[in-house]
């Protein structure tokens, strides 16, 4: 038996949706890792390695962060479209 016609439905994501939430969980992982590494690692020139790369990480951070406001908007868009 079909739904009513007055439910809401909750959206599908599309797969450009999962593909940018992919990414930004995978960019702000990342970005995560690099900036701890220095503080977890034992050896002293993986410690300083590490730290040298802590632009890197912050970019990654960030750019992670701003793709998952994006997702949050077209998901929160495509919401309100649908209803």
């Amino acid at each position: 038996m079909p739904a009513p016609l007055d439910t809401p439905r909750k959206p599908n994501a599309t797969k450009a949706d999962k593909e940018l939430l992919f990414k930004s969980v995978t960019l702000a992982l990342i970005g995560l890792v690099i900036l701890l590494a220095p503080h977890v690692a034992r050896s002293a020139s993986v410690r300083d390695l590490m730290s040298q790369a802590a632009l890197v990480g912050w970019f990654a951070l960030v750019l992670g962060i701003a793709f998952g406001v994006q997702y949050g908007l077209r998901r929160a868009k495509a919401g309100r479209r649908k209803l």
